[in-house]
């Protein structure tokens, strides 16, 4: 069985879709339509649409970093701490950096610890920005409501002295 292609179409002329023509609407004329995502979005107020359920994720936000603030302005640098993280155990450090939204790794409020053991992430700076000095692994930034200062001594577990 043989095939001739008498349509004048060549091949791979289809392949690249930057040569194919494409139908572009006017935004008025979409506006328009009843039944395009634009209408069931803002219908439904999803998305971009939902202009209520922004503003109070903005509100709830802004009471969030106010909550964090206040908590941070209770925490005083080179106090001792005790940090509570969910799914770990609580360690204790001394509290180097308490900051907002000057660091660039998130946003927020931010307090930079350093552990009495090597239990950190860093050595006090991320992004090759430096936020406080500590040893390699000791340093970690956990959020305000995760520290609690007090009278914690420093542990001393003996690895220091010479045998």
């Amino acid at each position: 069985l043989q095939v001739i292609d008498r349509s004048g179409a060549r091949i791979g002329e289809y392949e690249d879709v930057s040569r194919v023509e494409k139908y572009e609407m006017a935004e008025s004329d979409y506006e328009k339509r009843p039944e395009s995502l634009r209408s069931f979005l803002r219908q439904r107020r999803w998305g971009r649409y939902d202009t209520e359920g922004t503003q109070r994720r903005a509100d709830e936000q802004q009471q969030r970093w106010a909550q964090e603030a206040a908590l941070a302005a209770a925490l005083p640098l080179g106090a001792r701490c005790q940090v509570r993280l969910p799914g770990q155990p609580s360690k204790l450090a001394t509290i180097m950096y308490v900051g907002m939204c000057q660091t660039d790794f998130k946003p927020g409020y931010w307090v930079g610890v350093r552990y009495d053991e090597p239990l950190g992430k860093h050595d006090g700076s991320v992004g090759g920005r430096r936020y406080f000095e500590c040893q390699p692994k000791y340093g970690a930034f956990v959020k305000p409501q995760s520290v609690t200062p007090g009278d914690f001594p420093e542990e001393d577990n003996g690895l220091e002295d010479e045998l």
